[in-house]
């Protein structure tokens, strides 16, 4: 089933697109020190080879500014300054020709400073991500005797509406919106909520989601819950990890979902009391082997001679390993026999052929 996509202004971050028509964008952002160019940038070619497509670097201080020139200059990706507090540092961002902002509503507060970068990025065509992080709220207007609080995702639109309207007084468009709490269905109703009252692209996540194995359920039931209604145009698996670990997980959800495909789907059996061979160990070392080759191809692992071709036959190439001897299939279809300690050898010939027949043009 196709999902249908909410449609969004399209703006352009450097050569990437977000929104409009184009495919969500996968990002992530760096965890060196980014006054250490050589070493921000060396982070960045890596993610970039692993399918991340736009980088956001921290720019807490005027040594991470003085260190933008060369990152922006070399990084194979488009380049976002992250800013919070000091409106000065997002102007030198721009003066060295970054390709996009964000601007947390919840610590700049002052208009005439947030105006005075706008200005700036109108003069260069650069888009301003406004977002907003649940645990960094404006503070609550005084409220009246027996005048309950409103719901935290209705502070956090209230806050991205604030410096939305801003940017749209000075004629400025060039906007995108995130609204990231730890708590997923406080972010699921901040999304709908924006959604529903601005056109802008949004960049979806979980903020603060925890080490890899918690952040990537947190982030995969919040991210999905929304791409399945049609929300967000770029997203970024946010987790306590090294970020390499956050763009297999990225692709993971849009592929379970039919929106990208990047690399290999594996399809494997759960494992039950029938297995005859050890089908996790071999499941691992294909997808290992598959994912370096960076292809869209469907492999599958089963542990059922009989009815492994049949269970998996939408899958492109496969393995129904039994004990001693097992299956190579296309589609559903054996294509030979082999030797149980063939299986990977013979699995990851056929899966070559398979990829060497789609991929001649290419």
């Amino acid at each position: 089933m196709e999902i249908a996509r909410r449609q969004s202004r399209p703006v352009w971050v450097g050569s990437v697109q977000v929104g409009g028509d184009a495919p969500i964008v996968v990002q992530s952002m760096t965890n060196t020190n980014t006054a250490d160019a050589q070493a921000t940038l060396r982070q960045t070619y890596e993610l970039a080879e692993l399918g991340c497509e736009i980088i956001r670097v921290a720019v807490p201080d005027r040594h991470a500014a003085v260190a933008l020139p060369e990152i922006v200059r070399h990084s194979p990706i488009p380049v976002i300054a992250d800013i919070h507090y000091d409106y000065r540092l997002a102007m030198a961002s721009l003066k060295v020709g970054v390709h996009g902002l964000r601007l947390n509503p919840g610590n700049i507060r002052d208009p005439q400073k947030v105006r005075t970068v706008v200005r700036a990025a109108k003069e260069r065509e650069v888009p301003i991500r406004v977002g907003v992080n649940e645990g960094s709220l404006p503070p609550l207007p005084t409220l009246a005797e027996g005048e309950l609080p409103p719901p935290k995702w209705q502070r956090m639109v209230d806050a991205a509406l604030w410096e939305i309207r801003l940017l749209e007084e000075m004629d400025f468009d060039l906007i995108k919106v995130s609204l990231k709490a730890f708590d997923v269905p406080t972010t699921v109703a901040a999304y709908r909520e924006i959604a529903r009252l601005t056109p802008y692209p949004l960049h979806i996540g979980i903020t603060e989601a925890g080490t890899a194995r918690s952040a990537s359920i947190r982030n995969a039931v919040g991210i999905a819950l929304l791409l399945a209604e049609g929300i967000g145009d770029t997203i970024r698996v946010s987790m306590a990890a090294d970020p390499k670990e956050e763009i297999p997980v990225a692709y993971d959800i849009l592929s379970a979902l039919n929106l990208r495909q990047r690399g290999p789907i594996l399809i494997a059996c759960p494992t039950c009391g029938r297995m005859e061979v050890d089908i996790i160990s071999l499941a691992n070392q294909v997808e290992d082997h598959f994912q370096k080759l960076g292809k869209p191809i469907t492999v599958a692992v089963m542990g059922c001679v009989v009815n492994g071709p049949g269970e998996a036959k939408d899958a492109d190439v496969g393995v129904a390993a039994g004990k001693g001897k097992g299956a190579i299939f296309r589609s559903g279809e054996v294509v030979r026999v082999v030797d149980e300690k063939d299986y990977l050898s013979a699995l990851v010939e056929e899966g070559q052929k398979v990829i060497a027949e789609k991929w001649a043009s290419s």
